[in-house]
């Protein structure tokens, strides 16, 4: 389980934030039962991944153009590349979390950035993508048992999963204010900007650490910040849009999510301002993580770099809505969440 890190009804499956959605529910800590599945499109006949489909509304289905790119796949170690296949890991049962990884509309396909993600690392790799949706515990089981190559599950960067697990970036790891699209209001990176204002919180989260602390900061500046909560999402979309309050703190994916599924409403909302889930002091960043020295990390952060260098990157974050999360490169064990807070 990701611990205590929850948004509105959703449980993240990185350290960092929480996911969130309103029209689904808990995530990842369920049966250990695990499913194979793939969202379409078979690089090797069509010279394409389609990415975000069967979608319903959280994404943009696009066709990707990406080869086979050689020297990457002479980088793999013998036992993958004599396989073929790349097995992603994805813990996502038992409901998904949208934008990031659940059932497409066909009621059981698994779709998702992060499946999708893993699909064109494996196509630039030369690899089949088999993609395997388990629990969020089983996903680690997966890596460390050898049956799965590497997750692809939003998982965040950390100090403490370093003693097990290499990492390749790909994506930052932030949260986001959403705000009705009339308001005026923007965060801009300053907490100062928070005074004054109402906004609601998942309790036990990540971010509701991160706003409490700012909300002392500005008491003993003599200005106040009030802190909502509400019993699950719906209530707290309707606070928002009822100006009840005037922001939600959640995580970005999640509020991505709920944009694009008000654009078309009475009350559509926007991103107000993005903050790093790591805090003030790093960028948390969400990266494919494999089994310790597997001998896989480096081709797959040289096959994100190819799909960064080269524009798949950008128009797969596009299909999704997340461009605000992207990275310049993809690192191998970028400085992660610190001990103390992993």
């Amino acid at each position: 389980m990701p611990s205590t890190h929850t948004s509105r009804v959703l449980r993240s499956l990185s350290a960092g934030t929480a996911a969130t959605a309103l029209s689904v529910g808990l995530a990842a800590c369920g049966s250990a039962a695990s499913s194979a599945a793939a969202t379409s499109a078979d690089n090797a006949s069509t010279g394409a991944v389609t990415v975000a489909a069967l979608a319903n509304g959280a994404g943009t289905k696009t066709d990707i153009k990406v080869a086979e790119v050689a020297s990457l796949h002479a980088e793999l170690p013998a036992s993958v590349a004599k396989s073929g296949q790349l097995v992603i890991g994805v813990g996502a049962l038992p409901a998904g979390f949208p934008p990031l990884a659940f059932v497409g509309s066909d009621q059981q396909t698994l779709t998702g950035s992060e499946p999708d993600f893993g699909r064109l690392v494996a196509a630039v790799l030369g690899l089949k993508p088999v993609v395997q949706n388990s629990t969020w515990d089983n996903l680690f089981v997966g890596i460390d048992s050898g049956r799965t190559d590497v997750g692809f599950s939003n998982i965040t960067d950390t100090e403490e999963r370093k003693k097990k697990y290499d990492f390749a970036s790909y994506r930052e790891d932030n949260l986001a204010f959403e705000v009705t699209k009339s308001s005026t209001w923007n965060f801009d990176g300053d907490y100062t900007a928070l005074a004054g204002r109402t906004v609601a919180v998942g309790a036990g989260t990540n971010q509701e650490k991160i706003l409490l602390e700012w909300q002392a900061k500005l008491k003993a500046a003599g200005k106040q910040l009030t802190i909502k909560y509400f019993p699950d999402d719906n209530a707290t979309h309707l606070a928002l849009v009822g100006g009840k309050i005037d922001a939600y703190f959640g995580p970005n994916p999640g509020i991505a999510y709920q944009i694009a599924q008000d654009a078309k409403t009475p009350n559509p909302t926007r991103n107000a301002g993005t903050y790093s889930g790591a805090g003030a002091t790093l960028q948390g960043l969400i990266a494919a993580t494999t089994k310790k020295d597997s001998g896989l990390v480096k081709p797959i952060a040289d096959a994100i770099n190819y799909l960064i260098k080269n524009g798949q990157y950008a128009t797969w974050l596009t299909a999704w809505n997340l461009s605000n999360e992207a990275v310049p490169t993809s690192q191998i064990n970028p400085p992660g969440l610190p001990l103390t807070n992993a």
